[in-house]
């Protein structure tokens, strides 16, 4: 997504070294969450900074783009629930259709993307975009079709807006590309506020 913007040429992927985020458990409201998120994401820019930083490349690249994406819902009596990825095992259909009937169809809920851009010359901008999500109550019917796909795995919240998962949404308040994973409007403003020139000279 991030070629988009910025021509894919122009974009190295370097995973963080260390893959242990902090948790997100025990979070009682969205602030404490978006809170979290930004730290996370300012995590995975240092480790990247201190990567680029020890292998002498760091002068040359033009910024440095983390982010991190979660999916929250509530339940009946207003708890915050964060909904990561289904889990590996062999029941991971059980726990999204779970996912499904609890927390989505007929309910809104949000999805939070935490950005962090740096600039080898110190500077750093952070934000968080939010975009509410409702599910149909009526598309009840293509959940276990849907279950069949393996579409679910590996995805936030067990959907991805840019697939199957889409057959889902009756209505979407704010960035869809934020659903897919990074908003790119904010993300583009970000990248032009720092000075870097998007693809296409803009």
């Amino acid at each position: 997504m991030l070629a988009l913007l910025v021509g894919e040429e122009r974009v190295l992927v370097r995973p963080p070294r260390d893959p242990d985020e902090s948790s997100l458990e025990n979070l009682n409201d969205l602030q404490q969450l978006q809170q979290r998120l930004q730290e996370i994401a300012r995590q995975k820019n240092v480790d990247v900074a201190g990567q680029l930083q020890i292998d002498g490349t760091l002068a040359s690249v033009a910024g440095i783009l983390t982010a991190d994406t979660v999916i929250v819902a509530t339940t009946s009596d207003e708890t915050v629930v964060v909904l990561g990825q289904p889990p590996a095992s062999g029941d991971w259909q059980q726990t999204v259709r779970e996912w499904f009937e609890r927390y989505y169809f007929g309910r809104p809920h949000e999805v939070l993307s935490a950005v962090c851009l740096s600039t080898p010359d110190g500077r750093r901008a952070e934000l968080v975009v939010s975009t509410k999500v409702q599910f149909a109550a009526d598309a009840r019917q293509w959940l276990e079709w849907y279950l069949t796909t393996g579409e679910p795995i590996g995805k936030a919240g067990g959907y991805g807006l840019q697939g199957a998962g889409s057959l889902f949404v009756e209505r979407i308040d704010g960035s869809p590309s934020n659903v897919i994973g990074l908003p790119l409007r904010e993300t583009a403003e970000l990248l032009q506020q720092s000075g870097i020139i998007l693809a296409n000279g803009l």
